[in-house]
């Protein structure tokens, strides 16, 4: 960190945020500080029902537990920082700034990997049910997780390194809520080309072939559909699709637009409001989405409520 800090003047940069007038700060800090709470609290009963239900001791809700602890780590990164901001002084110190930079980044790369490895899951449970449990098995499934945390948090090192080596030596405002690697790069007091173009590779790695995962996970599952002769057992692949299909339209649809382009060609104001939705209303929707499209999580909602009720009925009497 010594050595990085060697290249820059800049000691603290300084948040314009999303608004600058008083007013609608207070408004956004009761909304965000709600968004926050609700994600937090939606991801914490996702996580709670799973490890409490036997029927969802499967891989799919494997991956969803990891999604949603990724989810409340993803929040607590900048969430927090933002809310702050909106109160207090607009500032964070260079080394604040790239912790925040490093675990966002980390966190984003974790969710796109692993939404590509429940697209395969699904892949498997449908065309190859009878495999299922020998092709992902306990073992497979914590070494895949292993994989899309290690090599996300190894990614992000990387394009963390490269964007904090450059100078910075004049301007210090972010225009942005948070440390975000292409708002921190316009204030760099050099040519970035190489450094975007890192920045793109990687994006392409570690977002982009996910993707192309979850497109050909899909196209399969489709095709295998199509082939099911009976309209429920088509219901049902579906519908356990479902749920996942929805959580990466919303997550690839922003974090593609955002990353996936030259940053010169980048809307300011409309990168700002693209980060809000890949920052904190895909994680806030998440567990709404499992909990509302999935009949397994429904089901075990309601039989937690159900026992907390009998419970709180026999403590009376």
């Amino acid at each position: 960190m010594e050595i990085l800090k060697a290249n820059f003047t800049v000691t603290e940069f300084v948040f314009l945020g999303l608004s600058s007038h008083s007013k609608t700060q207070l408004i956004l800090f009761i909304m965000f500080l709600f968004f926050y709470l609700l994600t937090v609290a939606g991801n914490v009963v996702i996580i709670t029902v799973i490890q409490i239900e036997p029927r969802l001791q499967t891989p799919m809700y494997f991956f969803l537990t990891n999604l949603s602890f990724l989810d409340i780590c993803y929040v607590s990164t900048n969430v927090p920082q933002m809310l702050s901001n909106m109160v207090g002084k607009k500032t964070i110190s260079f080394s604040g700034c790239a912790t925040q930079m490093y675990f966002s980044l980390s966190f984003g790369m974790i969710e796109c990997v692993l939404l590509g490895i429940m697209a395969y899951d699904r892949y498997v449970a449908i065309c190859h049910p009878l495999h299922y449990t020998v092709i992902m098995n306990r073992s497979t499934c914590v070494q895949l997780a292993a994989i899309s945390w290690s090599s996300s948090f190894l990614s992000s090192m990387i394009i963390n390194v490269l964007t904090l080596s450059l100078p910075y030596c004049g301007p210090n405002v972010l225009n942005h809520f948070f440390c975000e690697v292409p708002s921190v790069l316009r204030l760099a007091c050099t040519d970035t080309s190489f450094t975007e173009m890192v920045v793109f590779i990687f994006s392409i790695v570690i977002v982009f072939i996910p993707f192309l995962l979850i497109v050909g996970s899909y196209a399969q599952i489709l095709l295998s559909v199509l082939r099911m002769r009976a309209a429920s057992g088509r219901h049902k692949a579906l519908s356990t699709c479902a749920s996942h299909l929805t959580v990466v339209a919303l997550f690839y649809g922003t974090a593609i637009f955002m990353y996936m382009r030259p940053q010169s060609k980048s809307s300011r104001a409309g990168g700002k409001i693209i980060a809000v939705f890949y920052t904190v209303i895909t994680p806030m929707f998440n567990p709404l989405i499992y909990s509302l499209r999935n009949q397994d999580v429904k089901g075990a909602l309601r039989k937690a409520i159900a026992k907390q009720r009998t419970r709180a009925l026999l403590m009376r009497h």
